[in-house]
């Protein structure tokens, strides 16, 4: 049932929807502006006849401003009213200019009406004003001197039915129109920054995977060593970062303006105004410093356990030199989970576009039609044009009054869950795969003589072959409390503007006791997939089995794993740290040997993020293959410990290494 329920709303969206929607205006008939193949095909911005009563309520009401809009070549370079263009005395270079922004049925009728029947009727607007496009849309070209806010260096306008207007209300009415375009345009200049440094970005990231790469190829002959390099140079990082916010911040004191708050300033869309404040530097020295305390509290309170914990690690670093394929692996999952993210982006679009355009009445006065549904064909014929003479049919948005619209929210939501759903099955299969292959290490009893010739293959075999049921199971249960989580974000950000406390406060305890059973769920399935791969039992019995002996082995679970993930996070830490320092010192042109070949830009902190935020995914992509292993080796440590006990008919299967450090012995047998 959920497949065809799935493939109906997947082929309805992509066989109905249509993305130019989201991309190019569209005027009042609902047809695009700028698009290839289409009528307005050469006509790219949206002129809006009386852009003043954008200043309506109904802008924000309905998302649409209630005036006549086409689509035109250019924007209008001057001020002309139509009284004045279509008089007997004026030019008729200036009525041929006035019609480019008149309706196209303005051409066969303008020799049998009036001026006045022409404004009446909408074919032409009252009155045009200087113009400039933005976001493809004709907004007044506003200025200002000495304070005087000036369109086309005018402060009034004739509106064109014989009125002195001031420019001001132009300035209310572009705002309304402008609701999004601000937005769009900081849109736009991230998208110019990644045109022009995508290439370097991408070098960063090479970086980034090179640099991931050698450490785990030393990590897999020097784990000890590494280990604590990884910390002194974790912890020196953190002590350069330190001291060069304390040199910014020695070096603003005294410069005007560095003395304002990160309060007083507000937010601002361009952050390098943030790094002139002393304020900004001083944080983030703070922030550097409690960082560098407790990891150093940490290493000296964890400094017995990090010994057992680097020959944990050292056992790992064995098994992934035995299993290489592993540390491709990722590579897969990462594929995998890019198509789950693509399929579900597209069809969220499609979906989203799917809709028929919706024609709503627009009025100026009280009309008992206003906001109702109206037919653009059959309009003037209509009763509506009766009772309210000055009613228009324009077009509102993208919807429609179907069954299938009514739910299409409905089909939104069941979107994400299969996002969720797939993605989480995705990195299951991944999980479960990789523990498979560690686990027949461990099992060995002479390593590597005793492991398949293809671990890593063979048990991704076995993971398609009889586990898929219960993977899809355990992702099926992580959806659904993650569909829950972002139903429970969209309630938070439609209530951020009420004033019920209590609600709020309701809302805040759901948000986190779900944020914990995710986590939760989360450890769970992880160690029940490790169970599966090793007995092949199903999920429930596998996550009974594992939460019990992770229980019955609490204090090993809460130090001897968690520092490891710790040392393995100092890893990560030390990765991102060091290529997106080498980021921030590129883009911001102070490396002084390239610095004419970095590129400019508007943020130069949109290639950094990127490039930090991307070395994340790459450094965890590598180090998650470590941290599988670990985990993995750990729960097969705990079930050795608990199963046997050294003697010929129950021996041990942990290494030597592990056995030493332990003090166990398989009693009449000389350990390797």
């Amino acid at each position: 049932m959920a497949r065809e329920e799935e493939s109906y709303y997947g082929k309805h969206a992509w066989t109905q929807g249509d993305p130019r929607k989201v991309i190019y205006p569209t005027d009042s008939r609902g047809q695009f502006c700028g698009q290839a193949g289409t009528p307005n095909e050469n006509k790219p911005f949206l002129f809006y006849f009386n852009i003043v009563k954008c200043a309506s309520p109904l802008v924000l009401l309905e998302f649409q401003c209630p005036t006549t809009q086409i689509c035109v070549e250019k924007c209008p370079d001057r001020y002309l009213t139509y009284l004045q263009a279509s008089t007997v005395g004026a030019a008729s270079e200036e009525l041929k200019y006035y019609e480019q922004f008149c309706v196209p049925e303005f051409k066969n009728r303008k020799k049998a009406l009036s001026a006045p029947e022409v404004l009446k009727d909408d074919l032409c607007p009252a009155m045009l004003t200087p113009s400039k496009p933005l976001a493809r849309r004709c907004l007044p070209a506003v200025s200002s001197k000495k304070g005087v806010i000036m369109v086309g260096n005018k402060t009034t306008f004739n509106d064109g039915k014989g009125h002195e207007r001031n420019v001001t209300e132009l300035l209310e009415g572009a705002k309304k129109a402008n609701v999004v375009l601000e937005a769009r345009q900081v849109a736009m200049k991230i998208f110019e920054d990644y045109t022009v440094s995508w290439y370097w970005i991408i070098i960063g990231l090479v970086i980034s995977m090179v640099v991931s790469l050698i450490f785990i190829v030393l990590l897999r002959f020097l784990a000890g060593i590494m280990v604590w390099v990884m910390i002194v140079l974790v912890i020196l990082v953190l002590g350069y970062g330190i001291f060069h916010c304390y040199m910014e911040y020695a070096q603003l004191k005294g410069q005007a303006g560095s003395d304002v708050s990160l309060k007083e300033l507000g937010f601002q869309t361009d952050l390098r105004v943030y790094l002139h404040l002393k304020q900004t530097w001083l944080a983030f020295m703070i922030i550097l410093c409690i960082v560098e305390v407790v990891i150093i509290l940490l290493l000296i309170f964890l400094r017995k356990r990090i010994l057992i914990a680097i020959a944990l690690i050292k056992e790992a670093s064995r098994a992934i030199g035995h299993i290489m394929t592993s540390l491709l692996f990722p590579l897969c999952t990462f594929f995998l989970v890019c198509l789950c993210i693509a399929y579900w982006a597209s069809t969220a679009v499609f979906l989203s576009t799917s809709n028929e355009a919706v024609y709503k009445v627009f009025n100026e006065t009280e009309c008992i039609y206003a906001r109702t549904t109206c037919n653009p064909e059959t309009f003037n014929t209509s009763n509506v044009t009766k009772v309210c003479p000055s009613a228009r049919c324009l077009f509102a948005f993208y919807g429609g009054e179907s069954t299938y619209h009514k739910y299409l929210i409905i089909f939104q939501i069941y979107n994400v869950f299969m996002f969720f759903w797939l993605a989480n099955f995705v990195i299951a299969l991944g999980q479960v795969t990789l523990a498979g292959a560690f686990a027949s290490y461990y099992w060995a009893f002479k390593k590597p003589d005793d492991m398949p010739a293809f671990p890593l293959f063979s048990s991704f075999g076995r993971a398609l072959r009889y586990h898929t049921g219960s993977l899809a199971f355990g992702s099926l249960i992580l959806a659904i409390v993650q569909v829950i989580r972002v139903m429970l974000e969209y309630l938070d950000h439609r209530l951020k503007a009420a004033d019920n406390k209590c609600a709020k406060f309701f809302l805040t305890c759901l948000k986190c006791c779900f944020w914990c059973l995710e986590k939760f769920i989360k450890f769970l399935n992880r160690n029940a997939y490790i169970m599966i791969a090793i007995y092949g039992t199903n999920f429930c019995t596998s996550a009974r089995n594992a939460f019990f002996l992770l229980m019955r082995n609490i204090v090993r679970v809460a130090v001897l794993d968690k520092v490891t993930d710790f040392l393995l996070f100092l890893g990560k830490l030390l990765i991102v740290g060091s290529v997106g320092i080498l980021a921030f010192f590129f883009f911001t042109h102070r490396i002084k040997v390239i610095q004419d070949t970095a590129p400019p830009l508007n943020y130069y902190w949109v290639p950094i993020l990127t490039v930090v935020v991307g070395s994340y995914l790459i450094a965890h992509g590598f180090f998650s293959v470590y941290a599988m292993c670990v985990d993995t080796l750990f729960l097969c440590f705990l079930e050795d410990l608990e199963r046997n006990d050294g003697s010929t008919e129950k021996p041990y299967f942990m290494s030597s290494n592990l056995r030493k450090l332990l003090k166990k012995t398989n009693k009449q047998q000389a350990d390797a």
